[in-house]
């Protein structure tokens, strides 16, 4: 019987790799909201080897596969910056500190959530670890190449390292009230970046003077010291879990100290406190569209906040952080527009070009221009309107999903009491995806299934 199954698993991947195969593709007669060059009507975009390969009216179709896109809206793919979908676990929480670990490590390819966010034109999302740690593991920039079986396929080529760390009550109630360690306090949480980056700063300057004869023996090797040196040298990218200005405030300081500065703030509920100084220090912002109150430490926001951000030049997405929401994402950018009057291409920013200058991607994909990434998706009705629906959605130039040609039902592997969408997703309450798989206490777990089968 299981050599059975495993003959039947492998005819459906070979299946469904056929199924999305590379090809040219000519989209025609859209309006393409390019994001950087303005709306062009009636416009035709031909898609080849996975890139734009060009944009214009009347563009011969050759051997490309024709999607008609009259009457429709084509734009860049959506872009979550902050995501746990795709990944086996998102917190390691046995340290302070786990700068060592890397989701990217154990990818899941057949997680349904990666199918449903293309549903809802997500093309790349940013796989995350949580927020347990002070300093936590490493994160991924994936692409939503559904269908795929290679867990290595899922990750994008060449997007810069990125990293957790986190403020907070988080933090706190893992180690200094779970398990009686620092930090317990909010000013504790500061000593460990202090103590980390200091120990990363000498453990750098030790290896470098071994390796250059100075010195006769050198630091013994440590995965996490030398992750945290990259970070001193600009090479990994900080995308840190906060809510209260004070916080956000003491980490620009400490970055200030150890000639740090690249970095993205996640949720950041009261950025809008504190704007003019994100956009002086050059941190990024990736937040909620409405989310707040949801524990005391977020108590206070509004839905201002993206607004507020992008006009004192904040760099500012608005991201999901939830396997539901990451489908609503264009509708999320919408509500900008009653709470803060943003332009139709500040909105769609914040979904496509901003996430990608966060994530380092931003010269590949986040706008329709020649020669980037051919991720794509195709609306009916005004992405910004109440009644925007994906039609097609496009990575890399190969149709990940399809509304008129997919079936019903995509999961790889059904289980029979998983809850869909449509049944939990206005009853639920918010809670912190960051702590997904986090015990806080005996006899309860702070867990939220990324496919929410649990």
């Amino acid at each position: 019987m299981k050599r059975v199954t495993y003959i039947y698993i492998g005819l459906l991947l070979l299946t469904m790799q056929g199924l999305y195969g590379q090809k040219d593709i000519l989209i025609k007669n859209g309006t393409l909201i390019t994001i950087t060059d303005g709306i062009k009507e009636n416009t035709d975009i031909l898609l080849r080897n996975g890139k734009i390969s060009a944009m214009g009216e009347d563009l011969a179709e050759g051997n490309a596969e024709v999607i008609d896109a009259e009457g429709l809206f084509v734009m860049p793919g959506i872009i979550d910056a902050h995501s746990h979908i795709g990944i086996d676990a998102v917190n390691e929480p046995t340290n302070p500190v786990t700068a060592e670990v890397f989701v990217g490590d154990a990818i899941d390819p057949y997680d349904i959530a990666l199918y449903r966010a293309l549903a809802g034109g997500v093309t790349i999302s940013h796989a995350m670890h949580g927020s347990a740690n002070a300093i936590g593991g490493q994160c991924e920039t994936i692409k939503h190449r559904w269908g795929e079986w290679d867990p290595e396929a899922f990750k994008m080529e060449g997007a810069p390292r990125t990293i957790k760390f986190a403020l907070g009550e988080n933090p706190m109630r893992v180690h200094g009230e779970g398990k009686n360690v620092a930090p317990r306090t909010r000013m504790g949480i500061e000593q460990e970046f202090r103590r980390s980056f200091a120990a990363a700063k000498k453990y750098r300057t030790d290896r470098n003077a071994f390796a250059s004869g100075k010195i006769k023996k050198g630091p013994d090797y440590s995965y996490r010291l030398e992750t945290l040196a990259d970070i001193l040298d600009g090479d990994i990218l900080i995308h840190c879990h906060s809510y209260r200005a004070d916080e956000i405030l003491m980490l620009m300081d400490v970055l200030s100290d150890f000639g740090v500065n690249k970095i993205c703030f996640q949720h950041v509920n009261e950025g809008f406190k504190i704007a003019p100084e994100l956009a002086e220090f050059g941190a990024m912002a990736s937040v909620f569209s409405d989310w707040w109150a949801y524990k005391f430490e977020v108590y206070y926001s509004t839905a201002y906040n993206a607004a507020i951000l992008t006009k004192n030049g904040v760099v500012t997405s608005i991201n999901s952080d939830d396997a539901g929401l990451i489908r609503h994402l264009y509708h999320e950018a919408a509500k900008t527009q009653r709470y803060g009057e943003l332009t139709d291409n500040e909105a769609l920013r914040l979904i496509t070009m901003n996430p990608a200058i966060q994530l380092g991607i931003e010269d590949r994909v986040g706008s329709l221009e020649v020669g980037k990434d051919a991720d794509i998706v195709i609306f009916e009705n005004h992405p910004l309107s109440i009644y925007a629906t994906p039609q097609t959605t496009i990575v890399d130039g190969i149709v990940r999903f399809d509304i008129n040609a997919d079936n019903n039902d995509m999961r790889m592997f059904i289980d029979a009491e998983e809850a869909l969408p449509a049944f939990y997703e206005t009853s639920e309450e918010h809670e912190d995806k960051c702590m997904q798989g986090v015990h806080l206490h005996e006899g309860h777990s702070h867990t939220h299934s990324h496919n929410h089968s649990h």
